[in-house]
């Protein structure tokens, strides 16, 4: 099950989260989640990313990987996405808003999913893939 939930004034076509989402849980043969998606403004994101991260900035993208649930094979993940952070990466990289929100939400559910691109280049080399497969970027 994907949940989301948008905290900001900005109209985002949430169906397309949602298939993008359900597209990548299906390849990636993980239909034991359920994803909240959580869509926020500057603020708050900077505040997570303080609080959990410590760094005192605000991104484009926070993923939590809950625990499993109890007695069944369900995960929980939790994702927030900062709009106009979205929108700041899509007009430094001349990508549309659409394109760039879905690198987003593909970066945050690979992060769920347990891809790295901080540990090692080859981690990074293998999430950097996996991005291009399913958000359609080329470098």
């Amino acid at each position: 099950m994907v949940e989301i939930k948008n905290l900001t004034r900005q109209k985002v076509k949430q169906n397309l989260i949602i298939k993008k989402v359900e597209e990548i849980l299906l390849k990636e043969r993980a239909d034991n989640w359920d994803i909240s998606i959580c869509l926020v403004g500057c603020a708050k994101i900077k505040e997570l990313n303080r609080r959990f991260r410590r760094k005192n900035s605000s991104t484009d993208v926070l993923s939590f990987t809950g625990l499993e649930i109890q007695g069944s094979k369900k995960r929980v993940g939790e994702v927030f996405i900062c709009l106009k952070e979205v929108a700041n990466n899509a007009r430094k990289s001349g990508l549309s808003i659409q394109k760039t929100l879905d690198w987003a939400v593909v970066h945050a559910i690979l992060h769920l999913l347990g891809y790295d691109h901080e540990k090692s280049s080859d981690t990074a080399a293998k999430m950097s893939r996996k991005e291009q497969e399913y958000a359609k970027i080329s470098n």
